[in-house]
């Protein structure tokens, strides 16, 4: 008798298994040492069972960093939709990224801190379009604050595209300095309650940003 065709909730069921299992051993072992069969032996699965999902470790580590995009995406999203004021929206998203951070750090990690393979490593491969939509993923988060960033200038004096890149840049090493620095606990050897300064982290980059942005319309 031939085998029952699973539903395609059953599959995704599995495959959100496979991916939680996953991302835990990756922050074990590190991206290199990660193996399909190790795994398969933590899961209590055989590896010709991971591979019926997920063609090598590449496709697999491609779709855990496209699911933690989309997360990322949708918490930064609902976050900006409960404020009208775009300052108020700038430091409310980079409250979110924090927050998404320090309670996310598997994935974070693997999204922005180890030295992992980027689209560019998987052009002209087999994976290359897999990459491509995990490129896709993490850039609505860019465009996204991108969007807030320009909408916090006068319309007469609009901010060039690499102004506002510059402001996205300073906004996540600033963000992703403290993040690194509590998740790898540095931070707490400079100060004994890190968490504390959190709210003073960011009413600084905010306010810092928002003086600028009303000096420029003052010209």
């Amino acid at each position: 008798m031939p085998r029952k065709q699973r539903q395609p909730s059953e599959v995704e069921a599995v495959k959100q298994k496979i991916l939680k299992n996953a991302l835990e051993l990756m922050n074990k072992a590190g991206f290199e040492k990660f193996t399909m069969k190790g795994l398969a032996q933590m899961m209590g699965m055989t590896a010709p069972t991971i591979y019926s999902y997920y063609r090598n470790k590449d496709d697999l580590y491609l779709d855990i960093l496209t699911e933690g995009f989309q997360m990322l995406y949708e918490k930064l999203k609902r976050t900006c939709r409960k404020h009208r004021d775009p300052f108020n929206k700038i430091r409310a998203l980079m409250d979110a990224y924090m927050d998404f951070g320090l309670k996310n750090a598997n994935f974070y990690n693997l999204m922005f801190t180890w030295h992992v393979p980027k689209y560019n490593d998987y052009i002209g491969t087999a994976l290359e379009e897999v990459a491509r939509k995990e490129l896709d993923t993490a850039l609505q988060v860019t465009n996204l604050t991108l969007e807030i960033i320009k909408a916090c200038v006068d319309k007469k004096r609009p901010l060039s595209d690499e102004d506002a890149r510059f402001y996205l840049v300073n906004f996540w090493s600033a963000a992703h300095g403290y993040i690194a620095g509590i998740n790898n606990q540095l931070i707490h050897y400079m100060h004994e309650s890190p968490l504390s300064v959190k709210k003073r982290v960011l009413d600084s980059i905010a306010e810092t940003f928002q003086r600028e942005m009303e000096k420029r319309s003052q010209k």
